[in-house]
């Protein structure tokens, strides 16, 4: 049941492996990379309980020697004081610039390690072992490494591709439904933005893989991670196309900051609802049917997920408040903000021809339905 995504970036290429039983295999996998058996774990304390014994015992079975350093789980953890914290502890296990970095955990882990990897003696190897549907899907696929400013989120990073990474479909049946669901709002983004053939499979099959059918799971992470591959081999560094891969990100990016980035909304549920309102802001500028933003909305409704404004826990700023948090982005280009819109499920494209009073009135309705 294993895929392999070959990502393939000249000599920064590398192997997206995508299956159950990798973390028993790691060892095997990981040491055609290793000048010498040993290797630095940067993990968070929750996946450390579930899953660091797993990955030790793995790499032992090659004789790989493997270090530990557990940081507090949540997106609080990716900032200045943590990324100072890995930076200086990978120094003091005197890491050098052949070894391996594993970074062991979701997209805050996986975003924070891959940055300290990227700065460590100008930039070491890393391996991404991504234990969420959130981070095998998205953040461990495609280089972006980062952490987080007062200012906004992941404004501070550097493109840094992984070595290897090895999503080990296993993990997926240790995570709570809201977490797995809330990685399902960037499997779903994939269809919406390129694939409406792949966003009708998950109409038809993604409950059943929600409910834990792994045949099902192991090909919606292969389709996913596929299309990011394809669109990251075009336009690594973000200068166009890549840029598609936003969907949704932009709303998100603003309602993450509203609620502080804490439990009231995790970034796949932001998303999810971010696309819905994509959506309907291009339905609203008459780019696609009135129907696709309804579809969007009945499908995250029927995987039980987060779909309005409304479902975010707590009081959110108005509209106007709302727009300005989107301004902190990073799809800022010139001073102008850019948003990925649609012309059709499957049919997304980026522009920032966008009246401001179109985002408010979206934004404005969206709040009033709270």
């Amino acid at each position: 049941m294993r895929e392999t995504v070959h990502v393939p970036l000249g000599d920064r290429a590398y192997d997206v492996l995508i299956g159950p039983g990798l973390l028993a295999e790691s060892g095997a996998l990981i040491s055609p990379f290793l000048p010498r058996p040993r290797v630095a774990v940067v993990t968070e304390t929750q996946v450390a309980a579930t899953h660091l014994d797993g990955l030790r015992l793995g790499l032992a079975t090659q004789g790989i020697d493997m270090v530990a350093l557990e940081l507090p789980p949540g997106e609080a953890t990716k900032g200045w004081p943590h990324l100072q914290e890995v930076v200086e502890w990978l120094l003091a296990q005197k890491i050098e610039r052949n070894d391996v970095v594993v970074a062991l955990g979701g997209g805050v882990i996986g975003d924070l390690v891959g940055f300290a990897a990227a700065i460590l003696r100008r930039g070491v190897r890393f391996v991404q072992v991504p234990t969420s549907l959130l981070a095998q899907v998205d953040s461990s696929v495609g280089g972006k490494t980062a952490i987080n400013s007062s200012h906004g989120k992941n404004l501070i990073g550097a493109f840094h591709q992984p070595c290897l990474v090895l999503a080990d479909t296993d993990v997926l049946n240790t995570l709570t439904t809201r977490d797995f669901l809330a990685g399902y709002g960037e499997v779903m983004k994939y269809g919406l933005l390129g694939d409406a053939d792949f966003f009708a499979w998950l109409e038809d099959n993604a409950p059943a893989m929600a409910a834990g059918d792994m045949a099902l799971r192991v090909e919606a992470v292969r389709r996913s991670v596929q299309m990011k591959a394809e669109i990251v081999t075009r336009d690594e560094t973000e200068q166009g196309e890549r840029a598609l891969l936003n969907l949704g990100h932009t709303f998100c990016h603003a309602l993450e900051a509203a609620t502080g980035y804490s439990d009231r909304l995790l970034h796949g549920e932001g998303v999810a609802i971010g696309c819905g309102l994509a959506f309907e802001l291009s339905s609203r500028l008459g780019l696609c049917a009135q129907e696709d933003p309804s579809r969007v909305r009945a499908h995250l409704k029927a995987m039980g997920m987060k779909t309005d404004l409304s479902d975010i826990d707590g009081a959110l700023p108005d509209a106007a408040t709302l727009l300005d948090l989107m301004g902190q982005d990073k799809k800022v280009v010139a001073g102008t903000l850019n948003f990925v819109l649609a012309r059709g499920i499957g049919e997304a494209f980026v522009t920032s021809d966008v009246p401001r009073e179109a985002v408010l009135g979206v934004l404005g309705d969206a709040l009033a339905r709270t």
